[in-house]
């Protein structure tokens, strides 16, 4: 390659790449009404900068290489600051290895770009191999502090075995995204944790945490479902008791594991959870997300829960490393009661849906729960039918009419 082609080269690629920051997202049309998703995904692996990926010297790269790729871009932590929107991601390069790197906008829909460089989070004395799926919370003690998954690789494994995991909650904490302590992985009785999430406000004086204990890497096994544990130290963290609040049930959305997503909203009427639940299907594992309420002054005790999924991969989102799967761990609460969830598609992109507090606490408060059997389900929505029909019938309107008949 010429230094004229080099350079033409490097002019596309920047222009690409300003044509995926500065593009306008829009709103698509209708929705639920529970949400209103996006058209293009808010955060991918071409977010990226290009120089992170490229090294832009002719002597050293005179064919314009990519020489770390960047395989996909997911599972961000979300929080707004001063008026700006951060979006603490899961970056995963070729090599397989996740990084956190921070992307800023002024807006909660688009525009968002990466710093300059990834996030420097420190090790511990066992150092990580893997960290992914960054939980922030805005706590009442002052700090901001970001729960992760830390994986390392099974000490107990027969050599063979160069899969065998153990994943445990990292923990960090920052007062500005850009400098962070490291504080000691969390300790529980469960033999692995994952989607541990931090309460944001403290529970009878002390941290409050939601976990989820697991026998197995992969498989939840007997500690499936979402726990509740406190711990008198955020620095030394130790939960001594594990009580499960949201367990997993055959035959639901929720078949095989369940998980918290982000740290839950506050309302007047409880807190909102955004959760994760997974079921077997023959193509394999189904991730969906689904919410439920919980009470105000009991922040473990269920006290609302809609049947059902609440957001699930469609289009362009069954399609990824990992199909057929949405997760979120991140969403943003505004002062105006806005909602922006900030959801991930097979383990390849980022998108984002709009909703606000009120429609939440609606969706959890109206939304019946599932009745748990195919007869029941039936009755269920002939009960509905029948109360829509003998509304249609009452209302003197040709259009409503052919509109629901």
């Amino acid at each position: 390659m010429t230094r004229k082609e080099f350079d033409q080269r490097c002019v596309q690629l920047i222009e690409n790449y300003r044509n995926i920051i500065e593009r306008k997202n829009e709103k698509e049309p209708c929705g639920n009404g529970i949400f209103f998703r996006y058209k293009y995904p808010v955060l991918t692996a071409d977010h990226t900068p290009l120089f992170w990926r490229y090294d832009f010297n002719y002597e050293t790269n005179p064919y314009l290489m990519e020489r770390m790729g960047i395989n996909a871009v997911f599972n961000p932590g979300a929080i707004e600051l001063n008026g700006k929107f951060y979006l603490v991601a899961r970056v995963e390069g070729n090599d397989r290895k996740s990084f956190f790197a921070v992307a800023e906008s002024d807006s909660p829909v688009d525009g968002f770009k990466f710093w300059d460089y990834p996030l420097e989070i420190p090790e511990t004395d066992d150092p990580d191999i893997n960290v992914y799926d960054m939980r922030l919370t805005a706590h009442e003690d002052g700090w901001i502090y970001g729960l992760f998954c830390t994986e390392r690789k099974d000490p107990d494994a027969p050599p063979w075995d160069t899969s065998a995991a153990v994943a445990q909650c990292g923990v960090a904490r920052t007062k500005d995204l850009k400098n962070w302590e490291r504080l000691a992985d969390i300790k529980t009785n469960s033999p692995q944790q994952r989607n541990v999430v931090l309460h944001p406000e403290f529970v009878k004086g002390k941290y409050a945490f939601y976990t989820r204990p697991q026998d197995g890497f992969i498989e939840a096994g007997t500690g499936g479902g979402i726990g509740w544990g406190l711990s008198d130290s955020i620095e030394e963290a130790v939960i001594e008791e594990e009580t499960i609040i949201d367990q997993k049930e055959y035959h639901t959305i929720k078949e095989v594991k369940n998980g918290q997503g982000p740290a839950p909203i506050k309302t007047d009427k409880g807190w909102i959870h955004i959760a994760h639940g997974v079921r077997n299907t023959a193509a394999g594992l189904r991730y969906v997300l689904y919410a439920f309420m919980t009470d105000l002054h009991a922040p473990e005790r269920v006290i609302y829960a809609p049947g059902g999924y609440f957001l699930a991969p469609q289009g362009e989102e069954r399609v990824g490393d990992v199909s057929n799967v949405v997760f979120c761990n991140g969403l943003i609460a505004r002062q105006n009661s806005d909602v922006y969830i900030y959801y991930a598609s097979s383990d390849t992109r980022c998108h984002v849906a709009e909703t606000t507090v009120d429609r939440l606490v609606d969706y959890c408060i109206n939304t019946p729960q599932d009745p748990g059997r195919s007869y029941a389900c039936v009755m269920q929505r002939m009960e509905l039918i029948e109360k829509n029909l003998k509304y249609i019938n009452k209302v003197d309107n040709s259009l409503m009419k052919m509109t629901f008949l």
